[in-house]
């Protein structure tokens, strides 16, 4: 099955047996709560703005604190590339085209400001660093590109992009409750999706499943043999944790 995931290889860059998610970070949006996006019709905003030069001035600070609840976050640009403006970014999206297809990107500084359209002009991965470099309109320098040093890459979040069969943003998998296959018996909920040699989903432990009162979440594979089902419109997650995964986590 594909898997395309941040800290992992990305788009064809494939793992074996691994269950298929794609994340981009939604601003402003806690791990438990609604696993859904609000809005996806929310309105993309002014292609028409300007682009920001590297060296804008700080915003008044009487200005109104964004609402960044209709933008994903998709990396961050982490430091220079040389001396001719390129950036490393660091990504949280699993869509290597954020990052590689030339186009319009928003970008958000460090002030907080409204995220402010940009051009990607080109982007390549290094796959050793887990980064991609990336090329802007209007950075031509070292000493530009290491003014948007901590700035962040965005998008609006109606644009998120379409899943094939079996592959999940990390943001629908966030909330659901995870049940034992064979008993029905409810083990937790998905509170956040880690990393790892393969993605594990944290799950906090519903009161009634857990043995050890001192335990509050468990690490569980997200492969098909542990995790073979997984029901959005149910809101569900069904396991076959082999003996001892879950005793394992204490």
């Amino acid at each position: 099955m594909k898997h395309e995931e941040a800290n992992k290889e990305i788009g064809g860059r494939e793992a074996k047996g691994q269950r298929s998610k794609r994340a981009e970070k939604q601003k402003g949006r806690e791990a438990e709560g609604n696993s859904k996006i609000q809005n996806p019709q929310s309105p993309i905003p002014n292609p028409q703005s300007p682009i920001p030069s590297p060296q804008s001035p700080i915003p008044n600070p009487r200005s109104p604190v964004p609402n960044l609840d209709n933008w994903l976050e998709i990396g961050k640009i982490v430091s220079p590339q040389g001396l001719s403006g390129e950036l490393k970014v660091y990504p949280v999206s699993d869509f290597p085209e954020r990052f590689e297809v030339p186009g319009k990107r928003w970008l958000l500084r460090l002030d907080g400001t409204e995220p402010q359209p940009i051009e990607l002009l080109t982007g390549r991965y290094i796959s050793n660093k887990n980064l991609y470099v990336i090329k802007l309109t209007g950075v031509e320098t070292c000493d530009q590109a290491e003014a948007l040093r901590g700035c962040k890459l965005m998008v609006p979040a109606s644009d998120r992009p379409q899943l094939g069969e079996d592959e999940y943003h990390v943001l629908d998998l966030i909330g659901l409750e995870v049940f034992m296959q064979a008993s029905g018996e409810l083990v937790g909920t998905v509170v956040d999706i880690i990393p790892a040699g393969n993605d594990l989903l944290e799950v906090k432990l519903d009161k009634s499943f857990a043995t050890d009162k001192k335990q509050k979440t468990v690490l569980i594979p997200f492969v098909q043999a542990i995790a073979p089902v997984v029901d959005l419109p149910s809101g569900r997650i069904e396991i076959t944790p082999p003996p001892g995964l879950l005793e394992v986590n204490n």
